[in-house]
C-alpha cells in the first residue's frame, strides 16, 4: 500500500530533520535487555534521564519551540513548530549533519520525540531507540522482542509509530499488545503490562499518550475480527485506571458503561461479539488541557459488511466516529459519527487537530479531521456541534452533508446526463491503515 511504500522516505526525512534541528506495577520483563551503544561519554544515563523527568504536562503544555515532547508536539496535535531558523531563503543551503542505519528494509513510520537534544523514537517490531540528537550517537537500544509470527496479524507490516515521554520514563506500546514503560537513561524495562486479550489477533502499531499522569493506548485488529478499545495505565505503577469499549460486547453478558447501553439499539440482529464488531482505536487522539477531554478517532466494524454484522441495520455506534472521553474516569462526554452504518472500511482514525477558528464572526474552539471517507470535517470541541464538511477530494459515493443532522446524504439516482453510479470503496480518499 503507498502508506507502507513511502514510509521509509518518511523515517529518513524524519531523523534527518530531527538532527538538523538539534544541530543548530507489573513486573518488568527480564527477557529484553536494552542494549548500551559504545558511548563517548558525552551522555550519561543520568543526564538523559534527568532531561525526561522535565517532561509533564506543564512542559508539553508550555511547548518549548527546541523540543517535542508528545506525538503531535503539542496536546492539540498540530505538529507545527514555531522555530524560524530555518526558512525559505536558507533551506537550499542545509546539507546532511548525519546518518544513521536502521538495519531494516521494513517500513518505518514514527514521529521522533526530541527531549533536550536527545532524540526517542521506534522502528520495526516496536524496537526504541535513543540517540543523540546532534549527533546521531545511539545511547541506547530496547528490543521487546515481539514473537515473530506475530507479525501475521498486522495488516500493514510490523510498523510502529513512535514512544510516549514522561517524568523520566519512555512508554511504547508493543506488536503483541504490551505497554512498556522504560527507563529514560538506559531503556531498561521499569514495567511492562499486557493490554490486549493473547488469545485474540490484537496489534499495537500506534504511539502512547499522557495525560495527567495516565498513559493512553488503543489497539488494531478490526480486520481479524476484534473488539475495540483504549486503556489508561497510572504512569508510575502500570496498573490499569480505565477501560474504554467502542462498540458493545455480547447482549447477555454485563454492559461496560452508560455510553455502549445507547449504543446496543444501534446494532441489530447479528452476533457482531462472535466476531469482535471492530471499531479499534490504533492511530489517533488529541486531549485539551483546558476543557479536560480527550478526542479519539475510531476505526471500521469487523467484519467490514454491515450486512453480515448487523443484518438489521442501524448506525452501529461507534464505529468510525469522533469521541471526546473525560480522562479522568474514561466516560464519554459526546460522540460525532462521520460514517454511520459504515461498510466500506471508511474510519475516522486520521489525525485530529485542535484549534481556534473565527466562524461567523464567532471565535469557536474547534477539532478538525480529514477521514477516509471524503468530507473534511470540522466541530465545536466543546460540545460536538457541527461547523461544516466540505469535500477534499471528487467524491460520488455521496453528495453532501447535511449542515442540520451531520449526516451524509446519498447522491441522486443515475440519470442518461449524469450515468455515474455511487462509488464506495475501502481505500476511500486516503490509504491510512494500522
Amino acid at each position: 500500500m503507498t502508506r507502507r511504500q513511502n514510509a521509509p522516505a518518511r523515517w529518513a526525512l524524519a531523523l534527518l530533520g530531527a538532527a538538523l534541528l538539534a544541530g543548530c506495577g507489573q513486573e518488568a520483563s527480564k527477557s529484553a535487555p536494552a542494549e548500551a551503544a559504545a558511548s563517548t561519554g558525552k551522555l550519561s544515563a543520568e543526564a538523559i534521564r534527568a532531561k525526561v523527568a522535565t517532561v509533564d504536562e506543564a512542559a508539553i503544555v508550555a511547548a518549548d519551540p527546541n523540543n517535542w515532547l508528545t506525538h503531535g508536539r503539542t496536546y492539540d496535535e498540530q505538529r507545527h513548530s514555531p522555530l524560524t531558523q530555518i526558512d525559505a531563503d536558507n533551506v537550499g543551503e542545509l546539507g546532511l549533519a548525519w546518518h544513521w542505519d536502521t538495519g531494516t528494509t521494513r517500513g518505518l513510520e514514527a514521529t521522533p520525540i526530541v527531549v533536550d537534544g536527545v532524540m526517542f523514537t521506534t522502528g520495526t517490531w516496536s524496537t526504541v531507540f535513543a540517540h543523540d540528537a546532534r549527533t546521531g550517537e545511539l545511547l541506547w537500544k530496547y528490543d521487546p522482542q515481539v514473537p515473530r509470527e506475530w507479525g501475521v496479524y498486522a495488516c500493514c507490516d510490523v510498523v510502529n509509530r513512535g514512544v510516549a515521554a514522561w517524568k523520566g520514563r519512555i512508554y511504547v506500546g508493543t506488536l503483541d499488545g504490551r505497554l512498556v514503560a522504560l527507563d529514560a537513561g538506559t531503556g531498561q524495562p521499569d514495567w511492562s503490562v499486557q493490554t490486549t486479550p493473547k488469545d485474540r489477533p490484537y496489534t499495537i502499531t500506534g504511539a502512547p499518550r499522557v495525560v495527567d499522569g495516565k498513559v493512553i493506548i488503543g489497539n488494531g485488529g478490526s480486520e481479524y475480527g476484534v473488539r475495540g478499545f483504549i486503556t489508561a495505565y497510572d504512569a508510575e505503577t502500570g496498573d490499569q485506571a480505565w477501560r474504554f469499549y467502542t462498540v458493545p460486547g455480547n447482549p447477555d453478558d454485563p454492559i461496560e458503561g452508560e455510553h455502549l447501553q445507547a449504543a446496543m439499539s444501534s446494532w441489530r440482529g447479528g452476533e457482531w461479539w462472535k466476531v469482535g464488531g471492530g471499531g479499534t482505536v490504533w492511530d489517533s487522539m488529541a486531549y485539551d488541557p483546558e476543557l479536560n477531554l480527550l478526542y479519539i478517532g475510531v476505526g471500521n466494524g469487523a467484519p467490514w459488511n454491515r450486512h453480515i454484522r448487523s443484518p438489521g441495520g442501524g448506525d452501529n455506534l461507534y464505529l468510525s466516529s469522533i469521541v471526546a472521553i473525560n480522562p479522568d474516569d474514561g466516560s464519554m462526554v459526546w460522540h460525532y459519527q462521520t460514517t454511520p452504518g459504515d461498510s466500506w472500511d471508511y474510519t475516522a482514525t486520521q489525525h485530529m487537530i485542535l484549534s481556534e477558528l473565527e466562524v461567523k464572526g464567532e471565535r469557536r474552539k474547534v477539532i478538525m479531521q480529514a477521514p477516509k471517507n471524503g468530507f473534511f470535517y470540522v466541530l465545536d470541541r466543546t460540545d460536538c456541534s457541527f461547523i461544516s464538511a466540505e469535500a477534499y477530494v471528487p467524491i460520488t459515493w455521496a453528495s453532501h452533508v447535511d449542515p442540520e443532522t451531520g449526516r451524509w446524504k446519498t447522491p441522486a439516482r443515475p440519470t442518461p446526463r449524469s450515468p455515474r453510479s455511487p462509488c464506495r470503496r475501502p481505500t476511500g480518499a486516503t490509504t491510512g491503515t494500522p
